[in-house]
């Protein structure tokens, strides 16, 4: 593809994070509460252990959890404001676990009280049952309070939680899995150990491709990391959403096309040729030092091309869950994203000639491309979805 399609999706991305940075610099002031509490939220006792209250007055107390830069949470919220103004015999408490780090302890209590594990935002506690998700919410609220006893034992919670963990992680693996097999870092690696191979032994190999490759994982994740953070904080989740949608849609479409199109079959997803020179010079000293340099310097110069995976799933986690509960989904990411690199390496080391691999690289160019696009292109499907 050419060099223009390439500067685009660089500059794309340069002015997201740009943005991004913009927002948590300036004020935040329009991503308050939507509705403020009806009555004082309860608080876990450190002594006699978290005790909230469900019937207050004789009223069934609807607990009702929810994030402001979540989608869901606001498609969520009119239902709720409306529910509690048609019902006035129950209290409706609305806790943005966005707003303060009490808020997110309270949530974290109440799925600790009610015995249950993954529960994402939107989510509703109301006497022994547990609503979590649009749909859910919507249908099943007006039953779960009919059905809400004035004197209530320790919850057994029935809970309609969809399997969010259950669909949110496996598409996490099987996209840091398709995004790990991106031609930059291979080649880099490839290039890597052909160097180490003629001047060294296969245990000076491992040692330095391990560095690389742990270089390599230590960049992505901090990068996600900060990312995440910054969606978070300046409560721009939707627009970076809209944002990586677009970029997914544009960087597959231009990948797919580098494949079938008319242009020269140059991929987008490859380190611009004015930067290999910088990550050639570390390559030849062949040393540790010089391999966790490199390692550094193909993160910064691939995020730009290949981070059109990452910042979808991002921005899917961000709607999902907080910064501190997307932490573990990052740390699975980034493992799958490295783990054809530690591949590579362990059957470089103990057996397959490194040049028999750079033949299957050379040869599996173009259906790699096709496949990192297409899956772009779905999970720039998935954000729209998610949004709207």
């Amino acid at each position: 593809m050419t060099g223009k399609n390439r500067t685009f999706l660089q500059g794309l991305a340069f002015l997201v994070l740009l943005l991004s940075l913009s927002v948590v610099i300036s004020p935040v002031t329009a991503q308050e509460s939507p509705a403020p509490p009806s009555s004082r939220i309860p608080s876990a006792d450190a002594e006699t252990g978290f005790a909230p209250v469900l019937v207050q007055d004789g009223k069934p107390v609807v607990y009702f959890f929810f994030n402001t830069n979540c989608g869901e949470c606001l498609k969520t919220l009119p239902f709720i404001e409306e529910f509690a103004a048609s019902h006035p015999e129950v209290v409706v408490r609305y806790i943005d676990v966005r707003e303060s780090d009490e808020n997110l302890a309270l949530f974290k209590a109440f799925k600790e009280y009610y015995g249950a594990g993954f529960v994402p935002v939107p989510s509703v506690f109301v006497g022994t049952v547990i609503l979590s998700g649009t749909e859910d919410i919507t249908g099943g609220l007006g039953d779960a309070v009919n059905g809400t006893l004035t004197t209530l034992p320790t919850p057994v919670p029935v809970s309609n939680i969809p399997e969010a963990a259950e669909l949110t992680l496996p598409l996490v693996i099987a996209a840091a899995l398709v995004d790990g097999i991106n031609p930059c870092a291979f080649s880099v690696l490839i290039f890597l150990l052909v160097t180490i191979v003629s001047l060294e032994s296969r245990r000076k190999m491992l040692a330095v491709g391990s560095v690389f490759i742990c270089a390599v994982f230590t960049f992505y994740f901090l990068s996600g990391l900060g990312l995440f953070a910054v969606i978070q904080s300046a409560g721009i989740s939707r627009f970076i959403s809209v944002i990586a949608a677009i970029v997914a849609f544009a960087a597959g479409t231009i990948s797919i096309l580098s494949v079938f199109g008319r242009g020269n079959g140059q991929s987008i997803l490859s380190i611009p040729e004015s930067r290999k020179g910088v990550i050639n010079r570390y390559i030849r000293k062949a040393s540790i030092p010089g391999a966790f340099i490199v390692g550094i310097l193909v993160g910064m110069f691939e995020l730009p091309c290949t981070g059109g995976i990452y910042l979808a799933i991002l921005s899917l986690l961000s709607n999902r869950m907080t910064a501190v509960e997307g932490i573990p989904y990052l740390l699975v990411y980034n493992f799958f994203f490295v783990l054809p690199l530690i591949v590579i390496l362990g059957i470089c080391t103990y057996g397959l000639p490194v040049e028999r691999l750079e033949e299957w690289r050379t040869g599996s160019r173009k259906a790699v491309r096709v496949i990192m696009g297409a899956v772009m292109i779905f999970l720039g499907a998935i954000l729209i979805l998610e949004i709207i």
